[in-house]
């Protein structure tokens, strides 16, 4: 019918038709793949900014960590205020938000003008990485949340893996300032499909001033990380006792009664495993990621345009089993199907661990190619035990949780590859060692999602079932 009710009339019919809004779940996964895209893009465009604001090349990492700080220290207060607001104001503030973040980004004429809109711009962004999840999670069954995750849990690394390439020809084409601007179009297609499909909920209502007290503390925290991760990279490992003044600001984090949501939902039964494991893979990914260019380059001599084209096989092998994983965890079991999947990668990654300097391209291709199908059979299960165990009044929470494990995961492989390499001033054997420690942190995954105890997967889906009709 014309008005969004089902013919049969049954309540359980209407649920039904409620429950299984798939254009939603698209446009959820298209949002977080353009909020991941950022993430990476701007990195290829660097030399050109630097070029046309006349910035020193020091700089410029600054670009990328205004984007990456609010992002991570805005993630847990944005998904508690979220779970205390309706969706439909959520969604079309957000990506208003980003979208004029983003055309601000595009038309700066400085680098401090530059800096402010990617601050800017990576606060919603935070604010969309909270949302998504809590919309797929309730825009389908409880039966269809793996595939709807399997969606979510593919776009968002894609759009991180494949930001540079993307990138590259945007920039080559267009020009630097329309890897902002193509968020605009997206934002717009995102927002008409949030309004047509959530239903009117109350208007927003401005965060209160603990929020703002909780956000300063977490994002100090974080940048103390950040920063000190950065400049590990390129001022040695002395730089990690930075992160060290982050520890008084989280524990003072963690006396605020606001920080009360996470504890609760890491005292949830079967929530405190699927985020070890997501950020022990994401760790994992990030330092393959760092160190596999510089041995395609230094050891095996080959060009940046193979070196590019052969790390993409680690995406296509996500790309090509994150809708399986979905499925598989529907069928199967999500806590069995993303063991498999962790499992895989963990082998994957073993398997690239000789680092032979006689390997040709194929040989590395392979390898990679069977590490990426392990993580895309393993992400989309992994995300739906999460949201699944997760109190529905905390959803947009886990959605927070999740995507604040994730990129600190990505940030932190990095510059554990450069500690454990610069032990062996930067030698082949160094980089076995981060390759070793990939595989090593890829196997705690497995070993999280083996020993967390949960109710039985059935249970779990009758509860969210009572809880979705009351």
């Amino acid at each position: 019918m014309a008005d969004g009710t089902d013919r049969r009339g049954s309540p359980a019919a209407q649920t039904d038709r409620e429950r299984n809004r798939w254009w939603l779940v698209v446009a959820a996964g298209l949002a977080v793949f353009m909020a991941s895209v950022d993430m990476s893009i701007v990195n290829v465009a660097l030399p050109a900014i630097e070029s046309d604001l006349e910035i020193a090349t020091s700089m410029t990492e600054w670009i990328v960590l205004a984007y990456l700080l609010p992002l991570a220290g805005l993630a847990l207060p944005s998904g508690r205020w979220l779970d205390s607001v309706g969706r439909r104001p959520a969604l079309v503030f957000s990506l208003t938000g980003f979208a004029l973040a983003s055309v601000a980004a595009g038309l700066a004429p400085s680098l401090a003008w530059l800096i402010g809109a990617r601050l800017v711009q990576g606060t919603f962004g935070a604010l969309l990485f909270s949302l998504v999840p809590a919309l797929a999670t309730t825009a389908v069954r409880p039966q269809a949340r793996g595939r709807a995750m399997g969606l979510i849990t593919t776009l968002g690394p894609l759009g991180l893996i494949s930001g540079p390439g993307l990138g590259g020809m945007v920039v080559e084409v267009l020009g630097w300032p329309w890897i902002f601007f193509v968020n605009v179009p997206v934002s717009v297609l995102v927002m008409a499909v949030g309004l047509r499909m959530l239903a009117p909920s109350a208007p927003l209502r401005a965060p209160d001033r603990t929020w703002f007290t909780e956000s300063l503390l977490l994002s100090a925290a974080v940048a103390a990380l950040l920063l000190a991760l950065s400049f590990t990279a390129s001022g040695g490992p002395a730089w990690m006792l930075l992160a060290l003044f982050g520890a008084p600001l989280l524990f003072l984090w963690l006396r605020m009664p606001t920080s009360g949501a996470v504890r609760d939902l890491f005292r949830t039964p079967g929530e405190v495993g699927p985020h070890v494991a997501l950020a022990a893979a994401a760790t994992a990914i990030g330092t393959v990621f760092f160190i596999t260019p510089y041995f395609m380059q230094r050891e095996l001599g080959e060009s940046v345009s193979a070196v590019g084209v052969t790390i993409l096989v680690f995406p296509a092998g996500m790309a090509l089993m994150g809708p399986v994983g979905g499925f598989l965890g529907d069928w199967w079991g999500s806590r069995r199907t993303a063991v498999l999947g962790a499992v895989l990668f963990t082998v994957g990654l073993a398997l690239l661990l000789p680092m032979d300097g006689s390997w040709g391209l194929a040989d590395l291709a392979w390898r990679l190619f069977l590490a990426g199908c392990g993580n895309g059979l393993f992400n989309a299960p992994n995300m739906a035990m999460a949201m699944t165990h997760t109190p529905r009044p905390l959803l947009a929470t886990t959605g927070a949780s999740t995507s604040l494990a994730r990129t600190m995961g990505f940030a932190l492989g990095p510059a554990l590859a450069t500690l454990v390499w610069s032990i062996s001033s930067y030698e082949p054997e160094g980089m076995r060692g981060a390759m070793t420690l990939a595989t090593v942190l890829s196997a705690l995954s497995v070993v999280a999602l083996v020993r967390m105890r949960v109710p039985g997967e059935q249970t779990a889906v009758a509860q969210d079932q009572r809880g979705s009709v009351t």
